[in-house]
Parts: C-alpha cells; structure tokens; sequence
C-alpha cells in the first residue's frame, strides 16, 4: 500500500490486544488518539517506554486521547509481559496493546521497514486527530526509546494551532508565546489577538498563547 502521509485518513482495524478484540474508531470514539508500535514483547527498551505510557496516560485523558500499542507478539504474551512492565516501572498498564501476529495492522500503517529489520516493527507513532486524520508521524529507531514529554507537547501543540490561527515556534511548550499565522495580516491580527500582537518582523508576530 502507499506509505501514509499527514492529512491521510487512518485506515481503521479491528484487532485482538491485550484487553480483547476492539475496533480502532470505536476504542477512539470522538477522541484524539495515539498509535504507537515497539519491536517486541520482553524487550527492555520497550518496557520502559510502555511504563512511561502508563504513567502519561492521566496527562493524555486531559487532552482527549487514548493511546494503543502494537507489537507483532500474540495477546497471551502480552498479558504476560504487562506483570514485568508494572513490576519494574511501578505502574499499571492501563490501554490496550494490539496482537499483530499477522501484521495485518504493521502492514497497513507501514510500521516494518525491512532494512531495519524485516519481520519486528519500529518505533512508529501516528497521531490521529478527532476527524480520525492522521496528523502527526514519527518513527524511531529499534535502539531509540521515545520521549513521552515530547508527544504531550506535540498534541497541546496539534490542538491549540488546530483552533485558532497560530503555529508554535521551536522549543514551544504549553502556556509559551505563539506565532500568528501568516496568512494574517498585522492589523487584522491586532484585532484578533487582544493580548497583542509583538511584530519581530514583518513575517514574525508572536502573541501571548489565546488559551492561557
């Protein structure tokens, strides 16, 4: 299949995890949501990512977005795997986590890349918007674990732009200054962003964040 690409609706599944057989739209209802895949059960890098997932998983429900892993083992070894992931990262796995043994899923959100490795899945995560378009991608590396703080400032980020007319600038984090569009002019900016509007230059207009 064509490699998915921002804007891209997010092929739906139906797929047995770790919680029983659910349905991707369904599992999301009118929620964001956050598709992410790891190489193997039992692996030690994947372990601490799926303990920091449980953990974040209060600061994602704050947002309106459910997470769900995948990863090419069955369901039985999954449940097994989640005792060692509480166990050692002091947490609850609290979201499902996909049985791909038949890649149905890897295959339809390309998340095997052969040259990396041909059968086990990379660190793929796919987040999907309420309208169920996929709105960000990002694929790490088998060696590389994820940073969770990144992906809750990403969704803030993705949120906030998504309603009103403003994009974040580097490094932005939750509460900070924003860059009016610049599909705007200044003077219609002004009228918009009645905290005011500092003109850096004639491209670059920051704003007090509309929602802070």
């Amino acid at each position: 299949m064509a490699t998915l690409r921002l804007g891209d609706t997010a092929p739906d599944f139906t797929a047995e995890t770790s919680e029983g057989k659910l349905n991707f739209y369904d599992y999301l209802g009118d929620g964001w949501g956050i598709l992410f895949s790891h190489p193997a059960d039992f692996t030690p890098v994947c372990t601490t990512e799926l303990g920091t997932a449980a953990k974040f998983k209060d600061e994602f429900a704050k947002r309106n977005v459910k997470m769900m892993a995948l990863s090419v083992d069955g369901a039985a070894s999954h449940k097994e795997w989640i005792k060692d992931i509480n166990e050692t990262q002091g947490t609850n796995v609290n979201f499902p986590i996909i049985a791909d043994e038949d890649r149905k899923v890897s295959d339809l959100y390309d998340m095997i890349h052969p040259n990396a490795d041909d059968t086990l899945t990379v660190r793929s995560v796919f987040i999907v918007g309420a309208d169920k378009k996929i709105k960000l991608i990002l694929t790490y590396p088998a060696s590389t674990g994820r940073n969770f703080y990144e992906l809750l400032r990403v969704v803030d980020s993705l949120q906030l732009t998504a309603n009103h007319k403003v994009a974040t600038p580097a490094n932005w984090k939750n509460g900070e200054k924003v860059v009016v569009s610049p599909a705007i002019p200044t003077d219609e900016a002004k009228k918009i962003f009645t905290k005011g509007v500092e003109e850096v230059k004639p491209y670059l207009r920051l704003t007090p964040d509309p929602t802070a």
